[in-house]
């Protein structure tokens, strides 16, 4: 039931990681909130100086070296975080469109820690991946830096094979993604536009124009899959031998500058870290779509570290909800093709502010509405069991609350009539009210 309110593409051309951009200034119109994402790519300010990074993870390596995943312990909050949480979070991290624009805000500054990819979802495995960035970044004195994209990189070439049905689906927006990548102690974000211009970027243009010229990466940590550059030329030994040639040639620069031809600095390290497992599986974005896909949220909760959840800002929709007995929270969904899709059990997180202080239970339909709708427009459809006292029933709008999907009851379908879709309706609002009270434990 809905409620109311990509394959022969060309995708082996080039894999998930590449980057170029327009040169822009960082003038002080392009710092801003982390709200305002959905004016347009933003970098927010000052964040930390180098070697502030918050993250946790093993010790020290050295280029060249892998790293198995199963034995990382990412840093994990011990507590459920809320909507509320997105913007204390973010105020210390720095959000950049293109490199270029990295360049010119980092100038005289002395490089990152790095690591590249889509990130879609933020599960276990990136959370391990980022534990370790942030103790590489700590200690080298620089900050840690997540390079990625928007959008993904096989939705472009997709679109482009005119076979948009062969993207992958969309666990998480770049606002949630963002939020997410704070959490994990990140310091820098860099959010390259993926379009015909990255595509065609050879491997070797990446390495010499963003990972040197902008970034001046000192390490590269990627996964044990990495690939890069137009016709997914690049790989992780690549990476490694230019880390080692970089470092080559700028210490004979240095050393003949001061007399000694054979001076040797370092270019940039260049890690690996092997797959992540929970109980013998390979921990992935693909199997957070899979899990997702058949409804399994336990199975995705334990994928991500967190129950799945989506944010964004409550909109007025068409107002039906109310007409048939049951209203809404609305939040746009802004990719056509959701990894989650039907009717769920939910909480409700950051809901008024400071007037709500704990997680409401609810009932929600994400998908495409097919009774009152053709359009196609996804839509997450929130409805409160119990809305809160002292809270008035416009109060919802314009908060940005956390909806966290915890069990699904069902697909989405499409009733005859609206008298059959306002049963269908109540029934999932009886059935949701029957699972929260055999767990009522779950919303403290």
């Amino acid at each position: 039931m809905q409620w109311l309110d990509r394959c022969g593409c060309d995708q082996a051309r080039y894999g998930e990681h590449h980057s170029a951009g327009t040169e822009i200034s960082a003038s002080p119109e392009h710092i801003v909130p982390l709200d305002h994402l959905t004016r347009g790519w933003v970098m927010q300010g000052p964040g930390p100086g180098p070697g502030q990074g918050p993250g946790q993870g093993p010790g020290p390596q050295i280029r060249g070296h892998s790293y198995e995943a199963a034995n990382m312990r990412p840093q994990l909050r011990g507590r459920r975080p809320g909507a509320a949480d997105a913007h204390r979070d973010n105020r210390s991290m720095q959000i950049f469109r293109g490199h270029t624009h990295y360049r010119a805000a980092n100038a005289g500054r002395p490089g990152c820690a790095v690591t590249i990819g889509n990130f879609d979802g933020v599960h276990r495995g990136h959370q391990a991946m980022l534990a370790l960035l942030n103790s590489e970044a700590r200690h080298r004195n620089v900050p840690s830096c997540v390079l990625t994209f928007e959008p993904h990189p096989r939705d472009y070439f997709a679109r482009r094979a005119g076979k948009p049905e062969a993207a992958p689906a969309r666990i998480s927006l770049l606002r949630d993604k963002l939020t997410e990548l704070a959490r994990c102690g990140v310091d820098q974000v860099v959010v390259l536009r993926f379009g015909a211009a990255l595509a065609s970027q050879s491997a070797q243009a990446f390495i010499d124009e963003v990972l040197v010229r902008s970034l001046r990466a000192r390490y590269v940590l990627v996964g044990d899959d990495f690939r890069f550059g137009e016709r997914r030329a690049g790989d992780y030994a690549m990476l490694d031998a230019a880390g080692d040639a970089k470092g080559q040639a700028k210490g004979q620069a240095n050393g003949q500058a001061n007399g000694q031809p054979n001076g040797l600095t370092s270019g940039f390290d260049v890690a690996r870290m092997m797959s992540y497992e929970v109980h013998g599986l390979r921990v992935s974005s693909s199997a957070v779509r899979e899990a997702l896909a058949a409804g399994d949220m336990g199975r995705c909760a334990a994928l991500l570290g967190r129950p799945y959840a989506i944010s964004g800002p409550v909109v007025h929709g068409a107002k039906l909800g109310r007409t048939l007995g049951f209203r809404t929270l609305n939040l746009r969904f802004a990719h056509a093709r959701p990894a989650a899709m039907g009717i769920f059990v939910v909480r409700v997180l950051g809901l008024g502010a400071a007037r709500v202080t704990k997680p409401l239970a609810g009932v929600a339909s994400l998908g495409v509405r097919p009774t009152v709708d053709d359009s196609g427009r996804v839509l997450l459809e929130v409805h409160c069991l119990d809305w809160p006292a002292g809270l008035g029933t416009e109060a919802g709008y314009g908060h940005r609350i956390s909806v966290e999907l915890v069990h699904k009851l069902h697909d989405e379908r499409k009733y005859g009539s609206l008298a059959a879709l306002q049963a269908g309706i109540a029934q999932d609002t009886a059935d949701a009210r029957a699972w929260w009270a055999e767990r009522p434990q779950a919303l403290t």
